[in-house]
């Protein structure tokens, strides 16, 4: 068993002593110089810490922590357990070098332009970063992107952004930690954004956001998270935007929620031509229903309008809907009716709730987060939480409303008014587009083939059908299908989908990908590279395995001179020029420890094993050696080793990955009964190893609803390969 402690060398001329690692064992001895210094009387010989609350001690106290750590790990935790002395002392020092490189981290406080264009862009939802580090790798005829700012609601994706970006990269990108449905949120964007304008805007509103008006049955914190993007969208008006989402967003609601969506893209105005249809809409009201008229050119100004002066227009257009109830109640009901009636105080009285629009649509968001924190959901609490929230909506306010006059005796002159009140709340609540069909109905065929031309000068963005993209037609090493809603401005290339740069037979295998990291047992964390013989390892098939590595371009496309592999591109780092670390990657636990100084500046990050009890990685093995879960069915159950999992995805080593979800143990690695590291699970996803996940590396029960732990972190994220191949197309078209 080895000792390890530090002790102080001779004091220089300023009096400062150098700190030494001590390493005993067997009878021999290994001095390590750890580069420190300190004041000799500033040192606890006992404790082998540096005295005093100062942030220097803190810190020193933390490197000399890190390095015990590391000599404890190397001695008594590697699979090696002979070492030499020459050995011990170049891999700490190994450590030491790549610690003291990190000693004063540079944050740049601009992107500056060496040469080329830079184009600016946001990255919503952001997570771990995906989208932001691909686009980051791009570069096209001297055409790059600079990177303004990113948003998530998460602590972890915050932090994994800051030590990224702004410590370890040096750029100046802005990290917004606020939900997108918060009334502020806008606001606070364009003040972190400074007025730069932005010419992409990517991300990925969550799946479950995606729903019809009107038949929601279920309201959770995710709900109309698409339509706070889209606001945001129709604010920066950016050349492009891509969203991101699961291929099952196509078939959702028997693709009825893949129409809304293309229908909402299509609904963003550009603002400088509304004029135009207003001077339409008011030719026709010469010949038309003036009320509904003045009704429409009230909905198409609401476009022009920021998100903070879109309460008062809206309650201005209730206001002028119901100074025409108020002139034709006397009309349809006299006085002592038009006072005690149910139905026409419903009415009334629905004006009112949708005038206060603003004022419910907070309470119920308020009301959405407690329900979400108290974890109401499939009990007996939820339907009258979901009714009621379903009752203060606008859809079903003026359902009632509807309903409401339906009911009354109306004289058979005024019908006409009555529905043309119920039409115009209907434009209130419908998109663009649908307030253009009510439109069409009075223009004559002359007149809609005007509008149409206007129509299309006013439509901001062009967009056809979103598009499937397999990440591992581009250089990744995964089978992850996502859809793709690429938004182009009018003024801009039309982009209506991202070619593939790499062929079926060209992909990456799982085996190239994660073979270099192939050193590490149950229960272990490697903090260092380990070299691999493949001939020892793979006895009798090493010439099989060896044919899968291949040397390849950044973006995955084989290539016979100067290439790297997949492993070895992910070691060196994808990341264009311009982008070169400022400083070596570091892990922290927390956001305190950044503050205080408690960085671990490692070599190898987030490649540690779970802890698999016996019984386990027996279960894992059988299941190993037959190859897949199902048929490994009867076997398991003759040796009890049955378990209710639904599934465990045996990784093939010459294919690709099945998509990588957020939890390890859904994987067996091709080599050896075990789950997957962050790390190996970060390079199925392709994320450089220079891309460290911050905070916690898992985490269990309720605390899946509020934590982003490392892996959730990995796999919500966009593949950076695939946003390259975006991020590049993009550059191809921009203008």
């Amino acid at each position: 068993m080895a000792t390890i402690n530090f002790y102080l060398d001779k004091p220089d001329k300023k009096g400062f002593a150098p700190i030494h690692l001590r390493i005993n064992c067997n009878g021999s001895q290994v001095k390590v110089s750890t580069g420190q210094k300190v004041e000799p009387k500033n040192f606890d010989k006992s404790k082998q810490k540096a005295t005093g609350l100062t942030v220097e001690s803190h810190e020193i106290n933390h490197y000399l922590d890190f390095l015990r750590e590391r000599a404890d790990e190397l001695l008594h935790h590697s699979n090696k357990k002979t070492f030499i002395q020459n050995e011990v002392k170049r891999i700490l020092n190994e450590h030491i070098e790549n610690y003291k490189e990190n000693n004063y981290v540079n944050i740049v406080k601009e992107q500056v332009s060496l040469y080329g264009k830079p184009f600016t862009f946001v990255d919503l939802f952001a997570g771990a970063g995906g989208f932001s580090e691909g686009f980051l790798q791009a570069e096209y005829n001297n055409k790059y992107f600079d990177f303004v700012l990113a948003n998530d609601i998460n602590e972890n994706c915050e932090l994994t952004h800051v030590v990224r970006y702004n410590h370890q990269l040096g750029l100046d990108a802005e990290f917004l930690k606020q939900d997108i449905t918060e009334p502020d949120f806008l606001d606070n964007l364009l003040k972190k954004i400074n007025g730069r304008k932005i010419d992409v805007v990517c991300g990925g509103p969550p799946c479950q956001s995606f729903s019809l008006a009107g038949k929601r049955k279920k309201f959770d914190k995710k709900d109309d998270l698409f339509f706070h993007y889209l606001e945001v969208i129709k604010v920066l008006q950016p050349k492009y935007f891509v969203m991101e989402n699961v291929k099952g967003i196509l078939t959702k609601e028997k693709g009825k929620i893949k129409e809304l969506v293309l229908k909402e893209i299509n609904s963003i105005v550009d603002i400088k031509e509304i004029p135009q249809l207003i001077l339409f809409i008011n030719k026709i009201r010469k010949e038309s229903n003036s009320f509904l008229c003045d009704a429409l050119i009230k909905r198409v100004e609401l476009e022009k309008l920021l998100e903070k002066d879109k309460e008062i227009g809206k309650a201005d257009f209730i206001n002028f809907v119901e100074k025409r109830f108020k002139k034709i109640t006397p009309k349809i009901a006299d006085y002592k009716t038009s006072k005690t009636d149910e139905k026409i105080n419903t009415i009334r009285h629905g004006f009112n709730l949708l005038a206060r629009a603003k004022e419910w649509d907070k309470l119920k968001r308020d009301i959405i987060k407690e329900k979400d924190f108290c974890n109401i959901d499939s009990d007996n609490f939820v339907d009258a939480f979901t009714d009621f929230l379903t009752e203060i909506g606008s859809e079903n306010v003026i359902i009632k409303i509807e309903n409401s006059f339906k009911s009354l005796k109306v004289p058979s002159n005024y019908k006409k008014d009555c529905d043309d009140i119920i039409t115009a709340l209907k434009i209130y609540t419908t998109s663009f587009d649908e307030s253009i069909e009510i439109l069409k109905s009075d223009c004559n065929a002359k007149m809609k083939r005007e509008l149409e031309t206007i129509l299309e000068s006013i439509r901001l963005y062009k967009i056809e059908q979103p598009f499937v993209a397999n990440a591992s037609n581009y250089g990744v090493p995964q089978n992850r299908e996502r859809v793709l809603f690429i938004g182009c401005r009018k003024d801009q290339k039309f982009i209506s989908e991202i070619p593939s740069t790499v062929s079926e037979e060209e992909k990456v295998t799982i085996f190239e990908a994660l073979y270099d990291l192939d050193f590490i047992g149950n229960n272990q964390e490697a903090h260092r590279y380990e070299e691999i013989d493949i001939s020892s390892q793979y006895n009798g098939v090493a010439k099989e395995m060896s044919k899968l590595l291949k040397k390849r371009k950044i973006d995955g496309k084989p290539i016979l001179r100067g290439g790297k592999s997949f492993a070895e591109w992910s070691r060196k780092g994808r990341l264009i020029e311009r982008f070169k670390p400022q400083t070596k990657p570091f892990y922290v636990r927390n956001t305190e420890g950044l503050e205080n100084g408690e960085k671990f500046f490692d070599i190898l990050n987030n490649h540690k094993t779970s802890n698999q009890n016996e019984t386990v990685i027996e279960r894992l093995g059988v299941i190993l050696k037959n190859g897949d879960y199902k048929k490994a069915q009867p076997e398991l159950k003759k040796l009890n080793l049955a378990t209710n999992k639904r599934n465990y995805n045996v990784l093939k080593p010459d294919e690709q990955s099945s998509t990588i979800m957020t939890i390890a143990d859904d994987y067996i690695h091709y080599n050896s009964p075990r789950s997957l590291t962050v790390r190996e699970m970060a390079r199925l996803q392709s994320f450089d190893d220079s891309f460290v996940f911050q905070g916690k590396r898992s985490t269990g029960g309720n605390n899946r609803k509020t934590e982003v732990p490392q892996y959730t972190l990995v796999g919500n994220a966009v593949p950076p390969l695939l946003a390259r191949a975006v991020a590049s197309e993009i550059l191809k078209n921009i203008k």
